[in-house]
C-alpha cells in the first residue's frame, strides 16, 4: 500500500475560480481521478484562470468534525495559496 506523504503533489486543473472582493474561490479537479476540492480564500490578486494547473498536497490529520485530511493547493512554484479539511 502506498502511503500519502505531506510531501507528495499532485496535479490538479482549474474548473471554477469566483472572485470575490478581497478573494477568489478556486475548484480544481485532480487529473486521474476526477475529485473535487473547492477552496474559498485564494489571494485575489493572483492571476489564476479555468484550465490553469495547481497542485495539491494532502496530509492525514486527526479526526475533526468528520474530517480526515487537510489538503493544500500550491503553485508551479511550491508556493502555498490555500488549505481546507476534507
Amino acid at each position: 500500500m502506498n502511503e500519502i506523504r505531506e510531501v507528495d503533489r499532485f496535479e490538479c486543473r482549474v474548473v471554477n475560480v469566483i472572485q470575490n472582493l478581497m478573494w477568489k474561490g478556486v475548484t480544481v479537479e485532480e487529473k486521474n481521478t476526477k475529485g473535487r476540492v473547492y477552496f474559498s480564500r485564494v489571494n485575489g490578486e493572483l492571476n489564476i484562470n479555468y484550465g490553469d494547473t495547481l497542485y495539491f498536497g494532502i496530509k492525514p490529520v486527526y479526526e475533526v468534525e468528520d474530517k480526515t485530511m487537510q489538503v493544500t493547493l500550491y503553485d508551479a512554484e511550491n508556493k502555498k495559496l490555500d488549505w481546507t479539511l476534507v
